[in-house]
């Protein structure tokens, strides 16, 4: 198949998309089709794809590659990418990956429009939440993970109890972790938290620490990628994704499911989809629920290898390859 790609953000744009439609690109190649690539975002470097990225294209060059492609594909809905359709019909691809909204819920004419061009669409959304978000009918096929960094290591000790790992920013809910942490502590128990990022909550978690007394027992371990956060998860028990919003799906989950940990996560959005059998949600927001999940895990260590036992089941739909294959057959039923 010939596979043309709308992805206005791209590299050297780094984001969770441009790294998903980049890792798709890469195993489309490898599993025998043809990918190219077009974005707006100018190179600032030589770096090679194995696939053509075609940067700002013209009218006429727009217009030959709608000719060369059997399907037309985007990465999250992009009302400018849309004009080509109308001189070269070709079937059309909508992937979904975040919600079509503001920040407050509230919708924009740019929320209604996207909303709108789905039912002229094939639709695939990472999470059953976003699908059930949009008017049209929807595949559901959950992100990937980087299964060549994130695994279990053996030979390093799992002494560590909680891990939080995000931007410290308020909606990812680190201080409702550890308002958590001081129940906990009141509940008699008092586990060790690592929290793994940066962002502009930092100094408030810190006074937050402070005044709740479980700085003791509270590392702020600074930002840590690839090989060295997949060693520091691994020495970790129990990781938390206490998200205040609803987050679209969650490949954090993921990475911590991988490197052997269970995981307690917010259950509205689509968190839940990607945390599976391999750990328990709760209700954003609700503290209690959390402190209370905490402790029946720490107090029962039997539980946590209950739920660690179906991991690899878990994590074998969301290897790259897997969820590379399951946009395939939604493709090739399209263009049949």
């Amino acid at each position: 198949m010939k596979i043309l790609i709308y992805s206005p953000s791209f590299y050297p744009n780094i984001g969770g998309v441009e790294t998903i439609v980049s890792t798709l690109c890469h195993e489309f190649i490898d599993q025998g089709n043809e990918v190219k690539l077009i974005s707006q975002t100018p190179a600032i470097d030589s770096k090679k794809f194995p696939f053509e990225v075609i940067r700002q294209p013209g009218l006429k060059q727009m217009l030959q590659l709608m000719h060369w492609c059997d399907v037309y594909f985007q990465g999250c809905v992009s009302l400018k990418g849309f004009w080509p359709l109308l001189l070269v019909p070709k079937p059309l691809i909508l992937t979904h990956h975040t919600w079509y909204r503001r920040i407050n819920g509230s919708l924009g004419v740019q929320d209604y429009l996207k909303k709108f061009v789905t039912r002229f669409a094939t639709n695939i959304s990472v999470s059953h939440a976003l699908a059930a978000s949009i008017p049209a009918a929807s595949s559901i096929i959950p992100n990937s993970y980087r299964e060549d960094i994130f695994y279990e290591i053996p030979d390093i000790p799992r002494t560590q109890e909680l891990v939080f790992l995000g931007r410290l920013v308020s909606d990812k809910g680190a201080n409702l972790l550890l308002d958590a942490l001081a129940e906990l502590k009141y509940m008699g128990l008092t586990p060790k938290l690592t929290i793994i990022g940066s962002g502009p909550e930092e100094s408030n978690l810190r006074q937050q620490a402070k005044d709740l007394k479980i700085m003791e027992q509270v590392n702020f371990a600074g930002v840590k990628v690839e090989h060295e956060l997949a060693k520091t998860l691994n020495t970790h028990q129990i990781m938390v994704v206490p998200s205040l919003w609803e987050e679209p799906f969650g490949i954090v989950a993921l990475e911590g499911i991988a490197c052997g940990c269970v995981v307690v996560g917010s259950e509205g959005g689509g968190l839940k989809d990607a945390i599976g059998p391999c750990g328990i949600t709760f209700p954003n927001g609700d503290v209690k629920a959390l402190a209370l999940t905490l402790f029946n895990f720490l107090q029962n260590p039997e539980q946590i290898a209950a739920y660690k036992s179906n991991s690899h089941s878990h994590l074998l739909r969301h290897r790259k390859s897997a969820v590379a294959k399951a946009y395939l057959e939604v493709i090739e039923a399209v263009i049949k």
